[in-house]
This record gives structure tokens, sequence and C-alpha cells, in this order.
């Protein structure tokens, strides 16, 4: 007989044990093994069939066991010392705190004043630990990991997303390999969370009117990562109407619709929750808004509604959103950004019938909100596109990834080269304790005698690793493989169990693997362009390195296709049906239902990490990090982070035929790429041996990873990054255009600067069309140029009513190629020198020549204005 409903029902807490429930909700936990310890020590087997779950543990606990526990002195005075651990974490000050003052920081008057007193960070996903599987691949790894290190660093930050009442999917096999996807229903409140509840004890909703009349309702669950705040909206209740009360059932499921209402209750609901959750907590508003990807965009049109409600016209509100703005992209292909038919949208945000304006957003325009999403197809909106307009400062996730954006996003900067396009980039990365092996930690912690990492933000810190002997080293990596085949095996016997075969069968998988062996792991999401099956190409060769009898190879495969990705689950088929042939099913398996707890492990105990995506279609790619962060060696295509810290020693890089468009051939000739440096590079390095049976040359290459890309991939390194580019930056804009103006007495109020911007920003729309250069006169160069002379170059131009100090004219000089076309120029400042005839402003500047050979130059026209953030910004500019 099934139950109609699951809920989870908890044992009480003597009152000796009562701080196990702080800890049990406080997700810090998750990257603390002493915590994780202590859990454990309760019922180490009921520990384990919870998977590694202090909620579920306390859930079903016998009070025996509870008073049993009570009565032991020494596990209280456990007990009793992290819960003083945690709040002692929870309070002290942290980098954030230091932030200016700590010896080597930023210099004290570059931030003093500027600290934002608060961070809001928008994310459609959230991996934070596999107990609350709010996450499908690595945005949302990746966004667990900026809280965890944000906490870490003391950042004021707090996290907005959805809670899907059924995750992603759980993912398992048929007996032909094909996959099959499951959604358990999650009961909040079997979860590390709380509801947030007002001060009459009820829960606090928030609202969004729809179309028809309909009310949208959410419930805020809270999160509590360390110090940072994750509140998540959760449309599953009963003030809802039945299809209403389906808007968070799945992540990345439904229609189109059913995302566009996912992704209007994460932006506007979102700042509608933070809004409510900061008043309840007395904490103060956020000034600073970071996007993680374009799906919560919307968050920006909230925002200007809450600033027209308080008598803000429509331009000024939108220039204080955008200065306080971050918007962030993970997409390196155009077809991988949100994009909504325009007519969805009109009736989302548009006036109903007989009604005036926006009953979702009242006061603002539709046609401005389409404005935002506006791209080249007229009948799309593009979520993109409006984060670019909403946010004043944007950035890729690695240097080639700001590159790519830069190219793909150039049509919305016109007459701007990509180079200028205003996205920069920061380079991902990943929360050491909570991917780093125990093993490694406990290293660290030897090395520097003391139980605090946080020195591992300095790459001086690493060096000590020189000091280790190769044979520790070795020890280490082959501890973490053993213990990663004991996994293998493991899950490998419960997945052909679930496909059918019978367990008297299954004797084979007792033996399958092998701790000595070279092992290569392959786990991430399954979209075609990270080339699941490129091993596959010449699968005879491959089962050849499988099977070679004195150099073998295993490889462990994993990952999940998207439920509506039948090209991708035709990829998974292939290699399960690869991988069940008999003679191979000991070196090559696909481990169905790849999470965090199965990542971890491979992480810890693969050799070598194999991405082979097709160049430069991987934003980033984060697992690589986590791998090099255990030891592991990277052999992969030179994308996403790869290309920046790739050195020659710290792995190996695929060759590849960027450019050929034929995609066969394309993979033909990376797949053979690949064979061969597996084959003659990464085999005989592993298996290389001296006389004690170490690969030295091999745990040599370990070393020089873990010292040079230690450093580099930590999350907290990221998460400084944005800190110090972005959010202070961002902060600092904003408390700029909430100050008076400075142009003119009627912006000699409160917000006057943004006023001022807003009418700059509408001037100059209105003239550009007619500022114009007349001239260009240069004079200076003697008859022979040679490197070095000077040129003085002298415009005149039109201002249409601008004045002088209100656009920044440049003289742009390098080498030109054949078609007159400047090739990196360096870019001279042209100084207003006064006004020509005909009321022509005059520029001018001297430069010396800065390259040899075929050298031209250009002068052109950009905006100006304090409040900018660059002179490309508005996306205007008038050449010569």
């Amino acid at each position: 007989m099934k139950a109609l409903r699951r809920f989870t029902v908890r044992a009480h807490l003597p009152d000796r044990l009562a701080a196990l429930e702080r800890l049990s909700v406080n997700l810090r936990w998750s990257w603390d093994k002493p915590t994780q310890d202590l859990f454990e020590a309760i019922d180490p087997q009921l520990w384990e069939t919870v998977g590694a779950d202090p909620v579920g543990l306390l859930g079903q606990v016998s009070p025996a066991r509870l008073q049993q526990l009570a009565a032991d002195d020494s596990f209280v005075t456990r007990l009793d010392d992290l819960a003083a651990d945690l709040d002692d974490y929870l309070t002290r000050p942290l980098w954030y705190q230091q932030l200016g003052a700590a010896s080597g920081g930023p210099d004290a008057d570059q931030h003093d004043g500027v600290l934002p007193h608060g961070i809001a960070y928008f994310s459609m996903e959230f991996g934070v630990v596999e107990v609350l599987p709010n996450y499908s691949g690595g945005l949302g790894i990746l966004a667990g990991d900026h809280l965890k290190s944000a906490s870490d660093l003391g950042l004021p930050l707090i996290a907005v997303g959805l809670h899907y009442g059924s995750g992603y999917f759980r993912q398992s096999l048929t007996a032909d390999g094909w996959q099959h996807e499951n959604y358990p229903h999650l009961d909040p409140q079997g979860l590390p969370l709380r509801l947030l509840v007002g001060a009459d004890g009820k829960a606090v909703l928030i609202d969004l009117a729809l179309p028809g009349g309909a009310i949208l309702y959410a419930r805020i669950w809270v999160a509590q990562v360390g110090r940072i705040p994750l509140l998540l909206l959760d449309s599953d209740i009963p003030d809802n109407d039945h299809d209403l009360r389906g808007v968070t059932d799945r992540l990345y499921g439904g229609d189109q619709e059913h995302r566009m209402r996912q992704e209007i209750l994460a932006g506007i609901g979102g700042v509608r929750a933070i809004r409510a959750f900061t008043a309840l907590e007395g904490l103060p508003a956020p000034e600073v808004f970071h996007m993680n990807e374009g799906h919560a965009g919307f968050l920006g049109a909230e925002r200007i509604r809450e600033f027209i409600e308080a008598g803000l016209d429509f331009d000024t509100a939108l220039t204080v959103v955008r200065a306080s703005t971050v918007f962030t992209t993970h997409t390196p292909v155009p077809a991988g950004i949100d994009r909504f038919p325009l007519e969805l949208v009109e009736r989302y945000f548009g006036p109903e019938a007989g009604a005036v304006g926006s009953r979702l957003l009242p006061g603002v325009p539709l046609d401005r909100i389409l404005a935002f999403g506006a791209e080249d197809d007229p009948t799309k909106f593009n979520m993109a596109h409006m984060g670019l307009r909403l946010a004043q400062r944007a950035n890729g996730v690695s240097l080639l990834h700001g590159r790519v954006s830069r190219e793909m996003f150039n049509d919305l900067w016109p007459g701007f080269d990509a180079v200028e396009v205003p996205i920069g980039s920061i380079t991902n990365g990943v929360h050491a304790p909570t991917w780093a092996a125990p093993q490694w930690l406990e290293l660290g912690r030897e090395l520097l005698g003391s139980e605090d990492l946080t020195t591992l933000r300095e790459p001086e810190t690493w060096k000590g690793l020189n000091r280790v002997d190769p044979g520790h080293l070795w020890w280490i990596r082959s501890q973490l493989r053993a213990e990663l085949i004991d996994d293998v095996r493991a899950r490998l016997r419960r997945s052909w169990l679930e496909r059918g075969a019978p367990s008297v069968e299954l004797g084979w998988t007792a033996t399958a693997f092998d701790p000595s062996v070279l092992t290569i792991g392959f786990a991430r999401r399954v979209p075609t362009y990270k080339r699941l099956t490129l091993m596959l190409r010449d699968p005879e060769r491959l089962a050849r390195l499988l099977l070679d009898p004195e150099r073998p190879v295993q490889l462990i495969v994993a990952g999940k296709s998207h439920p509506a990705d039948e090209a991708g689950k035709a990829l998974i088929q292939q290699i399960v049906r690869f991988a069940d042939r008999e003679d191979l099913r000991h070196r090559i398996a696909f481990l169905p239902d790849y999470d965090m707890s199965m990542a971890r492990k491979l992480y810890h105990g693969c050799d070598v990490w194999l991405n082979n995506p097709l160049r430069p279609l991987e934003a980033c790619g984060t697992s690589g990090m986590k791998s090099a962060l255990n030891g592991g060696l990277n052999l992969s295509i030179r994308d996403g982070w790869w290309d920046e810290w790739f050195d020659g020693d710290n792995g190996w890089e695929i060759p590849t035929a960027d450019g050929l468009t034929d995609e066969n051939r394309r993979d033909d000739l990376e797949a053979a790429a690949l064979y061969d440096v597996l084959e003659h590079a990464v085999v005989s390095r592993f298996y290389d041996r001296d006389e004690h049976g170490i690969p030295v040359r091999w745990v040599e290459m370990v070393r020089h990873t873990l010292e040079v890309l230690g450093p580099k991939v930590l999350a907290s390194r990221m998460v400084r990054d944005y800190t110090e580019k972005y959010y202070l930056p961002a902060a600092r804009s904003l408390r700029r255009s909430v100050e008076p103006g400075r142009s003119s007495p009627k912006f000699d109020v409160p917000f006057g600067a943004a006023q001022e911007l807003a009418d700059f920003r509408r001037r100059v729309e209105r003239a550009w069309a007619h500022v114009r250069i007349s001239d260009v006169d240069s004079s200076g160069l003697p008859d022979t140029p040679l490197l070095g002379s000077e040129l003085t170059l002298t415009a005149l131009v039109h201002l249409d009513g601008l004045n002088a100090d209100e656009v920044a004219v440049q003289a742009l000089l390098g080498r030109v190629d054949a078609g007159d076309t400047l090739i990196d120029p360096v870019t001279v400042p042209m100084t207003h020198v006064g006004t020509a005839d005909g009321g022509r402003a005059s520029f001018t500047a001297t430069a010396p020549l800065p390259v040899t050979g075929s050298v031209g130059y250009a002068v052109r026209v950009l905006p100006h204005h304090r409040l900018l953030a660059g002179p490309t910004e508005l996306g205007l500019v008038t050449f010569a």
C-alpha cells in the first residue's frame, strides 16, 4: 500500500545534545570533516544508509541511542567544542572584515567607505551538498562553491534561487543502456532548511500577479551555508491553484511558459524574498546584485519598479540599477541562451484589457522591458541581452571565455572591435574543503603546522610541497585510487542489478578494475559538444589500450543528459554498450546517477582527468580543477580554464583541428590525437617506475600540479576577484549615483547624480546621429618617419549641442593590414583646445609612432561621463 504523502518526524533531542540541531542545519558541516565525523559516530551504519545526511540521521536515530550519547561525557565534550567552533566561525572577523587593512591586501584608501553592506547573488541552481539536490551540473556546483567561499571570506552575501520539489532527476539505466529519469519528491522538512516565518509564526509569502488575474504565491525556505543564507522560493503550497503549485516542480523542466514562470519567480520573486528576509532578520538591504547567468534577469526590472514607486523616473531608476548590477555569462554559444517568444513576454508584462499598466510590474512600460531583451530576431526575447543591458559590469568565466563572449555579444556594441566590448573575465574556482581529499587537507595542516588552512590562498604556501618525499605523495595517490575502486565496484554491482542482471552473475564486479592500474575519469553533463563518445571513434584502439597486458588503462565515465536531449541519451547508450562488452567491463564502466558524492570520489582517485569538448565551447570546465586539487593530471583540449593555465608540466593538451568545418573529420583527427597522447605520453610516464616502484617523473608532475594550480583553482581566489573587481566598484558606482549631481542645480538632490547621468544619456542618444568629425589634420612627421617619431593630430568635431567635456576624442595608432584595418592599435586621448569656425570643437594629440612597418591612424568620438564604467558602455562611437 502506497502512502499519500511522505514527511519527516525527528526524535526529541536531549538537552545536552541540543546543539546537534544547530550543527545539522548549518551546511558548514558539508565541508567540515570533524562535524561529519561527529554525526557518523552517532550511528555509523545509519550514517551510511542516509547518505551522510545529518538531518536524515537525526530523523531516524533511536531515542535510546540519543539518551546513551547524552550520558557520554566525551561525546558531549566533542559536541560542545564543535558548536563553539561554529559560533566562532560565524562571528570572528574574516578577510572581508579586514579588507584594506590586512598586510598585502588592497589599499585601505581604495576601499574605505565603499564595502557593500550586502550582496545579492541569484542563480537558477545551487550545488551546495548532495542531500540538497538543487543542481544539474557545473553552473550549480560553481554557485555552491561561490557561497561556501563567500562564507569563508566573510562576505555579507545573500543567495537566491528556487526550491525544486523533485530536484533535477535521479538517473538509472535500462537493460539496453538507455537513460531513465526518476523524479523523487523531496520533503523540504526532511532537508537542512528552515521556513521563513513572520512574527505571527506563519510562513512569509511573496506574491506575483500573472495574466488572467492569477496570483502566484511562494514561501521561502532558508538554507544556511555557513554565514550565507540561501533563500529558496517554493510554489508548492495550498495558496496556489493546482497548475501554479508546479512552477517549482523540477529544475530545467517543462515548456517555455513553465520556464518563463520559473524565471519570473526567481528574478522578481527573488528580489521580493530578499526584502522580506532582510526586514525580518534586521539586515541591511543588499547594494550589489549579481546575476549568475541570465535566468534571473527580471530582477533588474523589479528593482526599477521599486525605484519608480519611490519617486524616480524610469531612466533614473535604470541608471541606479545598472550601477549596482553584475552579470556573469557562462554561455559560449548563442544556442545556450534562454530566448522566449516575444508574445509570451508581452502577455506576462503587458497591460491586460481595461488595465492601466502591467499588473506584474506596475509603472514599468512594456516597451522598455521588451527593449532589454531585443535581439536580431524580432520575435524573440533574449535573457542574456537583458542581463547585459541591466548590468554595468559583466564577465565571462575564463580568459578564453571572456574573448568568446566579447565576440558573441559584439553586435550589442556596434562600431567597436570585439576586444573593446565591456565584458571582462574572472576564471572560476572550486572550494578546496569540499573537493580536496582528507589526506591532502591533512598534509596541508602538517606542512603549515596549523589547523587553519586559510593561507592556502597564498601561492607561497604551496611551495612547502617541495619538502614532501615523492614516496609519500605516491602513497596518497595510491590510497585514493584504491578507495575509488572500492566505490566503483559497489556502484557497478548496483547498476547491473537495477538493469535486471541476476546477482549470481555479478561475481565479476568484486574484482572489476584494479587499484594499481592507470585510472582515467570522464564525468560531466552530456550535451553533444562535450563529446562523451570521442574516445570511441576507434573502439578497437581504445580496447587495446584498456587491455594492454603490460600497461593497462581503466576508464570511469559518468554523466547525465537533459531529459529532452535524445542525442545526449544516445551518446550515453553508445558508451554503456561498449562498456558492457564481457572482455572490457572490468576496465571501463559507465556509472549512473552522477552527483556530488560520486564526483568527489572520482576527483580524489582518478590519476588523469579527461576533457575533450569542441573548442571553444567549454566556458570554464571546473571538474578538471577539482581533479588537479587532488593531484590528478589533466588530459584536455585547450579550452576554458585549461587554455589559460596549462604549462606543459601539469598535464597534457590534446591537439585540436580548430576551424575545420567537417565535424566528422575534426572528431576523427582529435580522437586520433587523444589516442596518441594517451599511448605515447600518459601511459608510458605512469608505468615508468624506479627501483621502489614509484613513477618519479609522474609524481613530480603531481607535485608541480598541486604547487602551481593549487592556489589558482581556489574559489576563494575567484570570490576575492569578484569582490575587488566587481562588487566594490559596483558599490562605489551605486553610492555615487545616489549623491547629488554636479552639472546643474536641478540635480542637486538625492539621486541627483543618477538623474544627471540619465539626462546625459538621453541627450547623447538624441544628438549622436549628428555628431561627426569633419576634419583631421596631421603634422610633425619627418619625410622618413622612424619608430618613435612624433605625430600630431588635430580633429574638428561637430558636437550638436553636447559639451566638449561630454565626449572623449581618441586617436588610434597602429600597424595596418592589406585592407587598411588597424591591428591592436594604441589609444591616445586627444585634448580639447578650443572652438573653430562653425562651433566645431578642436581636439589635438601628439604621440610617438608605436610600431614599424605599415602604420595608420584613426580618430573617433565616444560619450564621456564620470559615472560611466568605461567609454564603450553606451555602445556609441563616431569615426572620422
